[in-house]
């Protein structure tokens, strides 16, 4: 992945892969074709940022509304995600790569929720991509639980309620240990941020592709990385601001 300067790539990237059914739909497969297509274009991204040195990256696997799929779709996903778990890890760890499973992890099978931790243990000291699955995950809930456990800390006595600020909220979210991400990518053609990371998205930069995910490959991912080093980031600041800070 050539042409692309380290200094403009985002320390972070959190991606919606979007359009496996219709991808599936197109070639008159069954949906369970384009989910396998999918784990074999999230195995190339990730190989793609772990190679350019990406400090994180965030795939949103299966949200908390997802469950409201028919019976069999969700339990072939439940199925192609413990084949993916016991295939693909040991892989993920000799690339020096990290994994963490974040979201609702109870509403999985004892089975699935086993074979997370295992993946988590295996590739714990690693210091290379981290990589964080969203699975059964929604942005609202995340808030909700950083402020329960504020709240808690509020009666408790180990904080004052005036001392809950933006910093403290961050830090109570379930990817405290990471910097926001940069980049988002939703592939598909939908535009909207599905209940994904809502807090942690503030700020950064949305690109969207009508490219199904089954589709996006390295090149496509370049392309993204492309459009995001032609931005400018400047975060509440003017360009004339940014030029003074640039020549400082």
């Amino acid at each position: 992945m050539a042409g692309t300067e380290t200094a403009a790539l985002p320390r972070h990237i959190a991606i919606i892969m979007d359009g496996n059914g219709r991808w599936a739909k197109r070639r008159l497969l069954p949906r369970q074709a384009g989910h396998r297509a999918g784990l074999t274009a999230a195995r190339h991204v990730i190989e793609g940022c772990a190679r350019l040195h990406i400090g994180a990256l965030t795939l949103f696997a299966f949200s908390s509304e997802n469950w409201q799929r028919p019976q069999r779709e969700v339990g072939n996903l439940m199925d192609l995600l413990m084949h993916a778990l016991e295939d693909e890890v040991r892989e993920l760890h000799a690339n020096n790569i990290r994994i963490r499973f974040v979201g609702t992890l109870e509403a999985f099978s004892p089975d699935l929720q086993q074979g997370m931790r295992r993946a988590e243990e295996l590739t714990v000291m690693n210091t290379g991509l981290a990589l964080n699955i969203a699975a059964s995950y929604g942005g609202r809930w995340d808030i909700v639980c950083a402020a329960h456990k504020l709240a808690a800390a509020a009666v408790s006595g180990h904080i004052r309620p005036d001392q809950i600020d933006e910093a403290r909220l961050s830090r109570a979210l379930v990817l405290p240990e990471l910097p926001d991400p940069d980049l988002f990518i939703r592939t598909g053609g939908e535009q909207r941020l599905s209940n994904f990371l809502l807090w942690n998205l503030a700020y950064t930069e949305l690109y969207f592709t009508d490219r199904l995910w089954p589709d996006f490959d390295e090149p496509a991912l370049q392309t993204a990385l492309n459009w995001y080093a032609a931005r400018q980031r400047r975060f509440g600041r003017t360009p004339e601001q940014m030029k003074e800070e640039a020549g400082a």
